[in-house]
């Protein structure tokens, strides 16, 4: 028998549910394939559900994973990016074919919602994740009335399911405040090796016109409106006024690249970055600039940490619980664009306090290990099947009663 990462040995079959994976690019899909990668590296059976991306994408199988790929659309204003089309019936076909112990569903969209039902109509346990606080997206884009009826709409989602793993204490405890039950924290990793001070570059700097003495601030994400870039971009200008040979690179791509450069002749926009050439842009920069306030977590606020970088961020997310202020970073209240300006500022001009926190950054981030992530998620697997599904079991009974 495969022995697998938890004290308990038989190895699950899961259907995990999702709408964005490797090749898509964002923090999601990276984190949810670590967690499918890391299930099955120790023994677990996977059915990975996913959408169709584009007209040549097909089940693969080389990596050892079962995938079933539904239809798809893109989601606008998000060019690349796919939500999947599906319904309860033909959900509920793919899970009773496959017989999974639990089903597992990341993304509240279509296709998670008709996982979810299909479960319950099964009686299968099924439990969730909040990864994206959509609800938070809507003030970004002129729709903040939609604040509330976004958020009972998830809220409703991630009830239906024995349980939803939240990466933060700090965020577990907002949704409790707001009516999420049955909240569990399983905390994110990264992988040190790829992300690595060892990567930094000389040769890259000079792309960006800086030299080796002089201060490069770099962001990581989509350029896009909930990412709050106006902020980091405020940052730095405040910066240059003390630094003048200071240089600002944004990594990305995304719907307002194009407005962004056109008004901001002294950024460089490097575009999407994928593998050690993400690293290498990474740990290339002196300074990491995280200026989000709509994360459940930030992913690139740990790969800043793993490589090198001091952050400066928000009090809230990965930020608020791994940064250690003073010592690997500086955190500005929540939504204190002028104090997040300010210890940018007063960071950027102390060189030796910088590389200083940079070096404490990657002590913290070599302490967050995927494996330990993958067996944390893999025990709250184990609970929710232990649970039981009595709301399932309710599910499949009504709809039986229907049929007969």
């Amino acid at each position: 028998m495969i022995k697998t990462s938890s004290s308990t040995s038989r190895p699950l079959r899961i259907a995990y549910v999702t709408e964005t994976y490797p090749p898509e690019v964002n923090g999601v899909a990276m984190s949810t394939a670590r967690i499918v990668e890391g299930l099955h590296a120790v023994g677990h059976d996977i059915l990975l559900i996913r959408p169709r991306q584009g007209e040549c994408d097909f089940a693969a199988h080389k990596t050892g994973l079962r995938e079933a790929l539904t239809a798809s659309m893109p989601i606008p204003g998000y060019a690349g990016l796919q939500m999947g089309l599906a319904t309860t019936r033909s959900v509920r076909r793919l899970l009773a074919d496959y017989a999974p112990d639990v089903v597992h569903v990341t993304t509240e969209g279509l296709l998670g919602w008709a996982a979810v039902a299909a479960a319950r109509q099964l009686a299968l346990p099924v439990s969730s994740d909040f990864r994206t606080n959509f609800h938070a997206y809507s003030r970004h884009y002129g729709m903040g009335w939609l604040q509330r009826p976004i958020l009972a709409t998830l809220r409703a989602f991630h009830n239906r399911t024995q349980c939803t793993m939240v990466p933060t204490e700090m965020l577990r405890r907002e949704l409790a405040s707001t009516g999420f039950r049955n909240l569990q924290v399983v905390a994110r990793g990264v992988d040190t090796q790829l992300f690595t001070p060892e990567r930094r570059s000389q040769a890259l700097r000079a792309q960006w016109g800086a030299g080796p003495d002089d201060l490069v601030v770099t962001s990581v994400g989509r350029i896009a409106a909930e990412k709050n870039l106006g902020a980091v971009i405020a940052a730095f200008d405040a910066i240059r006024r003390r630094l003048p040979g200071a240089r600002l690179v944004l990594v990305g791509d995304g719907p307002l690249r194009r407005a962004l450069s056109e008004r901001h002749f002294g950024v460089h926009f490097a575009g999407q970055r994928l593998g050690t050439d993400l690293a290498m842009h990474y740990a290339s920069a002196d300074l990491f600039l995280f200026a989000s306030l709509t994360e459940t977590f930030g992913n690139v606020t740990v790969e800043a940490m793993a490589s090198g970088l001091p952050v400066v961020a928000f009090d809230y997310a990965a930020a608020g619980q791994l940064i250690r202020p003073g010592w690997s970073g500086a955190l500005a209240a929540y939504g204190d664009e002028a104090g997040f300006a300010h210890l940018a500022a007063d960071l950027a001009e102390d060189s030796v306090r910088c590389r200083a926190m940079g070096a404490c950054a990657r002590i913290t981030a070599l302490e967050l290990d995927w494996a330990a992530t993958v067996a944390r998620f893999e025990s709250v697997l184990w609970t929710c099947l232990r649970t039981g599904s009595s709301n399932a079991g309710s599910d499949a009974a009504a709809t039986a009663s229907q049929r007969s």
